[in-house]
C-alpha cells in the first residue's frame, strides 16, 4: 500500500505533498517540507498562494495559515512561525476573538464557490487555529482569546455541520483543560449523532454538502487516542477502516467526495488525501 501510494505521488503530486510522504514515510529529513511549506508564507506572517488548494490567490489567509502550522508542527519546526502568524490572526480577528472563514483580501483571486469572504467570526476557523496552536504549544495573547471565543461558541452548540463539528473536536482534543474538554466531547458526540452528522455506512451527504461529502468516524477520531473515538463502538470503526483501505484508487492514491472546481486541484487534493489515509490507517495499525 505504501509503495504504490508513493508511486503515486511521484507521478501526480506538489513536491510538498512527495517531501512530507518522504519524511513520515519512508525516514527522509523534515528541512525539504519546511522549505516547502514557507514558499507560501507571506511577511504578514500568514500564508497564501494556494497552500490549500482551494484558495488559489496569493494572500494570507486563516485556512492557508492552518494548513501550514499543521505541517510544520508535523515535522517539528512549527515555533517562531506559529508566533509570527498568531501576529498576523490578531490583525484579522473580531472582538469578540474569532476569526471570519475567508478573509476579504481573496475576493479577487481564484477561490472555490464555498471560499465565502465575509466578516463574521466563524466556529470552525478558529477552532482550526486554535486547535493547532495548542497542539504547538505556543503562548501568545491571540490564542488566549480564541480559546475562550470557542468554549463560549461550544458551549452553546446546539446545533452543528460536518465540518465544523470535527474542527471542534480537534479543539477539544488539543486545549489544555482536560477534564471540560472530555465534558464538551461528550456532549458533541451526542449531538453528531444524533443529528446526524456523521456517515455510519449510509452515504448520505448533509444538507448543502455534495452527493457522497459525508464525514466517516476516522474524520472526527484520526487517531485511537483522539476523544471523538469514543464516539463509535469498535465494530464502527473497523467498518470504516475497512472501507479506507478499500477505497484506495488503481494508480495507487486515494480520492476525494467533494467538487474539483478547477483541473489542478483533483492532483493537488488527492496527494493530500492520500497521505492522510496512510496516516490514518498506520494510527489503527492496519499499516505498519
Amino acid at each position: 500500500m505504501i509503495d504504490a501510494a508513493r508511486t503515486f505521488l511521484w507521478h501526480h503530486a506538489r513536491v510538498l505533498e512527495q517531501r512530507r510522504f518522504a519524511f513520515l514515510f519512508d525516514g527522509g529529513p523534515a528541512e525539504p517540507v519546511v522549505h516547502a511549506v514557507l514558499s507560501h508564507r507571506n511577511d504578514d506572517g500568514g500564508f497564501g498562494h494556494a497552500l490549500e488548494p482551494d484558495g488559489r490567490g496569493p494572500t494570507s489567509q486563516p485556512l492557508h495559515t492552518f494548513t501550514a502550522l499543521t505541517l510544520l508542527h508535523e515535522v517539528g519546526a512549527a515555533g517562531d512561525h506559529a508566533r509570527a502568524a498568531c501576529d498576523f490572526l490578531t490583525g484579522v480577528t473580531n472582538a469578540d476573538g474569532g476569526v471570519p472563514n475567508c478573509l476579504a483580501t481573496a475576493r479577487d483571486h481564484p477561490k472555490a464557490p464555498w471560499w465565502q469572504v465575509g466578516e463574521d467570526s466563524d466556529l470552525l476557523m478558529t477552532a482550526l487555529l486554535a486547535g493547532v496552536l495548542h497542539d504547538v504549544g505556543v503562548a501568545h495573547p491571540w490564542l488566549d482569546r480564541a480559546t475562550d471565543f470557542c468554549w463560549e461558541r461550544v458551549d452553546g452548540l446546539d446545533r452543528s455541520h460536518p465540518y465544523e463539528a470535527a474542527a471542534c473536536a480537534h479543539f477539544l482534543d488539543a486545549v489544555p483543560d482536560r477534564p471540560r474538554a472530555e465534558a464538551a466531547s461528550a456532549r458533541l458526540g451526542a449531538l453528531v449523532r444524533d443529528q446526524g452528522l456523521v456517515d455510519l455506512g449510509e452515504g448520505r451527504a448533509h444538507e448543502g454538502y455534495a452527493a457522497g461529502e459525508t464525514h466517516k468516524p476516522r474524520q472526527y477520531a484520526p487517531t485511537p487516542g483522539s476523544l471523538a473515538r469514543r464516539w463509535f463502538t469498535d465494530e464502527e470503526m473497523a467498518a470504516d477502516l475497512d472501507a479506507l483501505a478499500a477505497a484506495r484508487q488503481d494508480d495507487g492514491g486515494w480520492t476525494f467526495p467533494w467538487p474539483a472546481w478547477t483541473p489542478i486541484t483533483t492532483y493537488e487534493w488527492r496527494g493530500v488525501v492520500t497521505i492522510e489515509a496512510l496516516l490514518t490507517l498506520r494510527a489503527y495499525g492496519r499499516i505498519s
